[in-house]
């Protein structure tokens, strides 16, 4: 006897002979990218022929984009609900959905981040970096002053914060019972949500009493953002620090260790990228607010690297005095003013990779 051959039976959906992902109930990969493109070409040629009459540049973009999602959401739904079932129709209409809102919350990302680069590059060159405002009142003048300035007083904010953030997120979590720990996180939730400006002027108040009025110093603006990353260090450091599993402190715990070096070795450790994230995000939250630091740090066209006496510029506040007081030219103030904000946006995300390099280089490990 000779043996017969069986052939397997061929997946449903797989496109052989005879068959195709229409008949077989499934939409083709490639029809949800063509019905965008049918939209599209759709939604122009109806606001072409609105426009008519018209000049090239009253063209709605902005509305042509919204019927054209329109049209491409409900052609997609209609076809999925006739050649598959309703429950995949139901799913491409959330994705649908969702994809819009996506991009809906992206469009001003985009938007912001095209202007600022578009016009700061203009300024964007070694005269920026290397002089300041001193006795320029037209073109030319630089931002050194400004960057040195936040650069100082964040990384002294940083310095203070940090440690009192941490440490007070680890009393909650591992120590913290009864009123006092109620107490401590009632009180961080309430600074979490302060304007900026209250924490300028209770600096200043508190500086007053001590000192006496008319300082403003570096200082005093480092101080002033430590009141704003504090509460974010804490809340954010308190999360992850929930999330280590219990099981590994209990593990630490029954081979003797005791409970601080628990923290130290294994609960921290554990967390570290979470924290650095937390961390990061609570600096870019104070690197950019312009307010505090103008009642605190002050502004000044030298360049200043005491932070314990006279005015300090920081690129905020000096973004805020170019629009405020252009001097003798304004579009090279407005010039300086875009350049300032995208030096500021640059430092931001340096700071954000250096966070992700540090994260993922202390990150524990769980492989073999």
């Amino acid at each position: 006897m000779t043996a017969t051959a069986v052939r397997p039976p061929r997946p449903a959906g797989s496109s052989g002979s005879g068959t195709s992902s229409l008949t077989a109930g499934r939409l083709p990969t490639w029809m949800p990218w063509a019905l965008l493109g049918i939209s599209a070409l759709i939604s122009i040629l109806i606001f072409t022929v609105l426009n008519l009459g018209n000049e090239l540049g009253d063209f709605n973009i902005a509305g042509a984009t919204v019927i054209a999602a329109v049209i491409f959401a409900i052609g997609l739904v209609t076809l999925s609900a006739i050649v598959e079932s309703r429950r995949h129709a139901v799913n491409r209409l959330a994705t649908v959905v969702v994809s819009i809102a996506f991009l809906i919350v992206l469009l001003p990302l985009v938007s912001l981040l095209y202007t600022v680069v578009v016009n700061g590059l203009s300024r964007f060159d070694a005269t920026f970096f290397s002089w300041t405002m001193r006795s320029v009142v037209g073109e030319g003048g630089g931002a050194l002053h400004a960057i040195w300035g936040t650069l100082l007083i964040t990384a002294i904010a940083a310095v203070i914060s940090v440690p009192i953030g941490l440490m007070t997120s680890i009393y909650l979590v591992e120590y913290g019972r009864g009123r006092l720990a109620k107490a401590i996180t009632f009180f961080v939730d309430v600074m979490t949500g302060i304007p900026s400006i209250v924490a300028g002027l209770f600096i200043v108040a508190l500086v007053a009493l001590l000192i006496g009025p008319g300082n403003n110093t570096g200082l005093m603006g480092a101080l002033a953002l430590s009141v704003l990353m504090i509460p974010v260090v804490v809340r954010s450091s308190e999360e992850m620090l929930r999330l280590v599993p219990n099981e590994l402190r209990e593990a630490s715990f029954a081979l003797g260790v005791p409970k601080w070096l628990t923290i130290l070795k294994v609960v921290l450790p554990t967390s570290i990228a979470g924290i650095t994230t937390g961390i990061m995000l609570s600096i870019s939250r104070v690197i950019g607010e312009t307010a505090p630091l103008l009642l605190t740090a002050g502004f000044t066209n030298s360049l200043n690297m005491d932070l314990t006496s006279q005015p300090m510029m920081t690129l905020p506040v000096f973004v805020f005095d170019q629009f405020q007081n252009p001097g003798t030219n304004i579009e090279a103030a407005m010039q300086r003013a875009w350049a300032g904000a995208l030096t500021l946006i640059i430092i931001v995300m340096v700071l954000n990779l250096v966070a992700r390099f540090v994260a993922k280089r202390f990150a524990p490990k769980f492989g073999r």
